[in-house]
């Protein structure tokens, strides 16, 4: 194995997964990134800011811009927390909750179509190898 190859294969493999992502949200007047903070959302459900700013990977102060658009929008809301009077959780509006089952079904063909030319056992591999490599990046 050659880590100029490999380098080459996961830069080929994420620009393939970006471009798609750009393509899937075009016409939604959401961004890849807006998407995916209503994707993490919509998975985990109600997040402290600061809890989905580490999940989205930047600062709060980013995040914040983020929310505030997608509250306008009305596919987040931001909700007092039931025990902590400082803190705010965010969550998904009937909306918001629409556009993350519709990105989820992208999703779920888009995991489809990659793995059909694999066998279950090289899909189980897959997804093994990928458990690994996300634990420790």
């Amino acid at each position: 194995m050659s880590f100029e190859s490999l380098t080459q294969k996961i830069i080929e493999f994420y620009e393939r997964l970006s471009s798609w992502e750009h393509e899937v949200v075009k016409g939604s007047d959401l961004t890849p990134g807006q998407m995916h903070t209503i994707e993490i959302v919509g998975h985990s459900g109600p997040l402290r800011m600061k809890e989905l700013a580490e999940k989205v990977g930047v600062t709060t102060g980013t995040l914040t811009v983020t929310v505030d658009k997608l509250e306008r929008a009305g596919l987040l809301v931001r909700k007092p927390h039931a025990t902590d009077r400082r803190s705010y959780l965010v969550a998904l509006t009937p909306e918001g909750n629409d556009h993350f089952a519709r990105h989820h079904e992208f999703h779920l063909k888009l995991t489809q179509e990659m793995v059909s030319s694999l066998t279950a056992e090289e899909a189980a591999t897959f997804e093994q190898i990928l458990d690994k490599v996300t634990l420790h990046f």
